[in-house]
This record gives structure tokens, sequence and C-alpha cells, in this order.
């Protein structure tokens, strides 16, 4: 008699050596397959899948990242039909609802679902998961530290569920996860395609000392501080701004224990220098508008340019939102911290505008004319003046001493003896000569 686990493996080597005929197996919803785009048509991505359908795929899904035939995929089922399961590249796309048995199978897949952020609340996001209420903690919506969770409100993100409690009514969430595993991807593809001379475009990272930190997505390259513009550079954070998006040029591309060391240039990409601009000088203080908000700061329109103000350097209460505390239109004053020497692009300062304007004050103080200072009544210099005769002093010297000798007394006229002439010495001094 053959044991049952005996003919269960005695079927098993029959199918792998074409003694029978092998089924793919049955897809359940939330299952994640792998495939490669066959055809792009009727707004549908057609991947196959190795069924006995091909799968679909709705092209909205690819507005944000792209797809051509020929992509490898990794979808999830969303609706396992006979002719062909209907896929997703996250789960809640498109409005489907998510229910806890798709939520569990995220979990163990791994697979993005997707969700809009409802609110910034304390310690992270409230996040909706197609009626499903979950949690993303303030540390795992991004790569970086995240000071201000309010600008992720509103907008609709890709997730990791990463833990379910209480049968799916508490639900946790990681986008940290999903862009360190994205991150990764593109670092390996990057590797073999970075060289010398190529122009690459990331976002800037961090600023130290000598330099800026650049996100290449995936691999970080680095900007001297020489590198940063044509003019002299005293701080980075006076040209870059943490957030913002730059073109670099890669200088040089050297492998170390630790990865790769990218040496990035803004000043190779710059232009020469720009004549056809209005005159700026820095530390001058000017006149504007808020035109628009960015990530790292707003951008202010003034009658010599536009330029930005890095949240740095706005004068904001502690917690407060730049966007509202500074609306598209807003009036303010600003002062010129930097020109770029060939791009012309301004950098302002809102927070450096009373200690200009006093530096300022202090100096025409100083430059004001003497006799400013001498022209109010009864003052010391008025009573010199009336003393002196309103004569200035000479220049280069000191005013003339007032004189402390007596004032001389008339006395009255003699009448010289007839018989007693005056005769002089040699010198010309006058010498009378009387009777004894």
């Amino acid at each position: 008699m053959i044991d049952k686990g005996d003919f269960a493996a005695l079927f098993e080597v029959s199918l792998s050596s074409g003694g029978g005929r092998q089924t793919a197996p049955r897809l359940v919803a939330g299952q994640q397959v792998e495939g490669t785009v066959i055809e792009i048509s009727g707004g549908l991505v057609i991947v196959d899948v190795g069924g006995k359908g091909d799968g679909k795929i709705d092209i909205l899904e690819f507005e944000d990242r792209g797809v051509q035939v020929g992509d490898k995929l990794r979808a999830t089922v969303k609706i396992p039909h006979a002719s062909g399961p209907e896929l997703t590249m996250a789960l809640g796309r498109g409005g489907s609802a998510i229910t806890s048995q798709t939520l569990q199978y995220a979990l163990e897949g791994k697979t993005p679902v997707s969700g809009t952020v409802s609110a910034a609340v304390k310690g992270g996001l409230t996040v909706d998961l197609a009626g499903t209420r979950a949690f993303c903690p303030i540390s795992q919506i991004d790569v970086g530290y995240v000071t201000d969770a309010e600008v992720y409100v509103g907008q609709t993100l890709e997730f990791r569920v990463i833990e379910i409690k209480e049968g799916g009514r508490n639900v946790i969430v990681s986008r940290k996860s999903l862009l360190e595993e994205q991150r990764k991807a593109q670092a390996e593809e990057l590797v073999g395609t970075i060289n010398a001379g190529n122009t690459v475009t990331g976002t800037v990272k961090s600023t130290i000392r000598h330099g800026a930190v650049v996100d290449l997505g995936g691999l970080d390259g680095f900007i001297h501080i020489s590198e940063l513009s044509r003019s002299r550079v005293e701080r980075p954070e006076d040209v870059v701004s943490v957030g913002e998006q730059v073109t670099c040029k890669v200088l040089g591309v050297e492998k170390t224990e630790r990865g790769l060391n990218i040496r990035l240039s803004l000043k190779a990409l710059s232009a020469a220098p720009v004549s056809n601009k209005p005159s700026v000088e820095v530390e001058e203080i000017l006149s504007g508008t808020v035109a628009r908000h960015v990530p790292n700061g707003i951008i202010v329109a003034t009658d010599k340019g536009e330029g930005l103000v890095p949240t740095r350097e706005l004068e904001l209460a502690p917690g407060a939102d730049f966007k509202r505390s500074y609306p598209v239109g807003f009036e303010l004053r600003v002062v010129v911290v930097s020109r770029d020497g060939g791009s012309g692009k301004l950098r302002f300062s809102v927070g450096r505008v009373a200690q200009v304007e006093e530096r300022q004050n202090f100096k025409a103080f100083h430059r004001e004319p003497e006799a400013a200072s001498t022209s109010g009544m009864g003052s010391l210099g008025a009573l010199l003046a009336e003393k002196w005769g309103h004569l200035r002093p000479p220049a280069g010297g000191r005013p003339p001493a007032p004189s402390t000798s007596k004032p001389a007394v008339a006395e009255p006229a003699i009448a010289a003896p007839a018989e007693s002439p005056v005769t002089r010495r040699a010198d010309g001094a006058g010498v009378r000569r009387g009777r004894s």
C-alpha cells in the first residue's frame, strides 16, 4: 500500500517531469504578482503574469511614474477575474475599498497602500486608506527629519502597512520604509550611469560648514563651498537651502569603502556674470510682495527681481506655518543677502532687515556734518563760536586758545618834555631817556 505522503511526492515529481499538466495557482485579492508589460491600449496597461489571462492596470495609476512596453512590474491583485486579474500598483488606488483582509495581505506581502492625509495630529498624521483610518508616526513620514507635518495634509501618498491591531481598527503605516526601498533600487540603477561630466538634478539634503549634500535619488553627492557660486560664498546657506532642487555638474566619481564619493558643482553650470540685471548691493533693503511659496521658503518679487527667502530667514513664531504667516500678495521688506554672479539669482532675508537698518543708521550718524552738532542754542559749540567770532578752526589744526591776559587799561596821556628826545636801539625797540 502506498502511503498518502508518498503518493503526493510522486504526483509532484510527475508534474515536474511533464507527466501531467501543471496549472497556475489561483490568484486571490491582495496577492502580489510580478509580470512584464506587453501592451498599452484602451486606457489599460496589459501585464503578462504567467496565468491563463493577462493582468490589467488602469493607465491613470502611472501618471506620476510613467510606463512602457517591456517594463517589469510588481503589482497587487485587486479583483481575481477568471479571464485575467485586475491589478493595482498600490491598494486603494482608484477609490477601491480596503478591507481588513486586504490590509492583512498588504502587511504580509509588503504591498503599498494608497491613502490621503486627512490631518496632522500630535506625533504624526492621520491617513484615510479608502475608508480605513490609519496613523503614520512623524518619524515614518519621510527619509529625512520632518519638522512641519502640516505640509502633507491633503496629499495622496503611498504607505506600507507595518502593524495591525484590534482586528484592523488600529492600523500603523510607514512612508519612510517604502521610500528607502525605492531609493535603494534607484541607487543601484544610478551606480552604473553616473559619470564625470554628467548633468544631474537633486534635492539639497543638508548644509554643512564646507558645502552642501545633495540627494540624487538614492545616492548622495557633495558640493564644496567653492563650487556653489562664481562669487565668494561666506555660508552655504546664502546660496542653497535644504529642500531646494538644484541642477549640478558631476566633477568626479570615486569608489570608497563607504560607497561612491560624488563631487558636484553648481558653479560649472552657471553662465557668465549677468550685466543687464538691475544693480543691487548686498545689505540693500527692498520692498516687495510674496509671489509664491516653495517647499523651502517664499519667493518675493521686488523692483530689482525675484528672490528666495528661506524659511530660516523668515520671522516666524515657534511652530508657525510660513505659508499662513506670509500669504501670496503679502507686502514686506527684505534685505539682499547675496546675488549669484552667474545666474543673477537673488537671496533675501526678512529677519536681518532690523539689523541692517541699525548698522546703516549708526553709520549715517557718524557721517553727519560737524555744523549739525554745534547748531543748538546754548551749546558749548555756540559759545565757542561766539567767542571766536563765528570763525571755524583751521583745517587740520586746533582752535585758537582764548586769551588769559587781562585787558589793557588805558592810561592818561603824558606829554613828553621837549628836551627828552626819543632814540631807538639797534633792534628797533624804543627807549625813553629822561632826566634823573
